[in-house]
């Protein structure tokens, strides 16, 4: 699919996909009173649409025009091109921007260690005789490599991924295949077709797999491997961040993060309306180690420091980007 193209959500209420809120007409947002809020349908982005559809965005002075998109590099073009204003994508696509230098920076987390490493159970077996060696014995009981399918590489299951191997000292470029897969659908359709043997990636894959009958399950938890590991974020031109619409912005961002903490039924039927999860899987996702949604931004400064001299190791971006660099924590700290 072309980074260019993308989708507008449009509102439950039939106002499409711009909602007129009250205005203030002094948003520092180079004279716009439009916020362009660019987001995705994944499961770490689940405060957008429980603001969305839940009335939050109503208490914020401008107006906000949400902008769906299928995946990061489509968001960090628009926001290249200047058409966005805040974006709740992965972490990785935001150290991408900043590092062109377009001005903007992270303000909150969506979630924190919301991945899975997922694998044949074959190799569970294997691992627990062989530790790391497993995937040699694989590929001599096989007569192939085991095969990964996650995300483009450069994505956050990508990059969580290739960072677990090398900490097992498993070469992630010879010794395992890492197939590009994208959408989250593609790549359970991927394990459910026997077309790989395992994956990183977040919800709702790893609470299908563990409903169906097939041969791969949770092999280990992000948690496991990077404590505080970050995904989805929200990242703000400075344009917004030094307007009142920042804060205002992330207090509605933590009363969705304390929604789907405290409804977890509301929230479940968000899910399906606004990704597309069924509500009772919804339901087991939400009560599952990998539902960690948080608003703090210190939540994931040890993971996000990992992610920029990885990120910056594999040539993903130019310099290895500071905590200071990447965060502005002075917003979340005014709330």
């Amino acid at each position: 699919m072309s980074d260019s193209r993308l989708t507008r959500r449009t509102y439950l209420a039939g106002a499409g996909s711009a909602a007129t809120l009250g205005l203030t007409g002094c948003l520092g947002l180079g004279g716009s009173e439009t916020l362009t809020v660019a987001h995705m349908p994944i499961f770490p982005d689940l405060q957008y649409y429980v603001m969305e559809q839940e009335g939050y965005l109503d208490r914020i002075d401008a107006t906000i025009e949400g902008r769906e998109f299928t995946d990061g590099p489509a968001i960090i073009q628009a926001y290249g091109s200047g058409e966005i204003d805040v974006a709740m994508f992965g972490i990785v696509p935001s150290m991408i921007v900043i590092d062109r230098g377009i001005p903007a920076k992270v303000t909150a987390a969506n979630i924190k260690e919301p991945m899975a490493i997922l694998a044949h159970e074959e190799l569970t077996a294997l691992w627990q005789e062989h530790g790391s060696d497993a995937f040699d014995v694989w590929a001599e009981q096989k007569g192939r490599k085991f095969r990964f399918g996650t995300f483009p590489q450069g994505s956050v299951p990508d990059v969580l991924l290739r960072y677990w191997l090398q900490q097992q000292g498993v070469d992630p470029t010879s010794a395992v295949d890492i197939l590009e897969i994208n959408g989250a659908n593609a790549v359970w359709q991927a394990i459910a077709n026997g077309e790989i043997d395992g994956s990183s990636i977040m919800e709702p894959v790893p609470t299908r797999v563990s409903q169906a009958d097939v041969p791969v399950e949770t092999f280990r938890l992000a948690s496991e491997i990077m404590p505080g590991q970050p995904a989805a974020v929200t990242l703000m031109s400075d344009s917004v961040r030094e307007s009142d619409v920042a804060t205002q912005f992330l207090e509605q961002h933590v009363r969705a993060t304390e929604f789907i903490a405290d409804n977890p039924g509301p929230t479940a039927s968000i899910v399906e309306s606004g990704i597309g999860m069924p509500t009772e899987m919804a339901r087991s996702a939400l009560g599952g180690p990998l539902s960690n949604f948080v608003t703090d931004p210190r939540e994931i400064e040890n993971g996000t420091s990992i992610f920029s001299r990885f990120a910056y190791e594999n040539d993903q971006i130019e310099q290895r980007l500071s905590v200071d660099q990447i965060f502005d924590f002075g917003v979340y700290d005014s709330l």
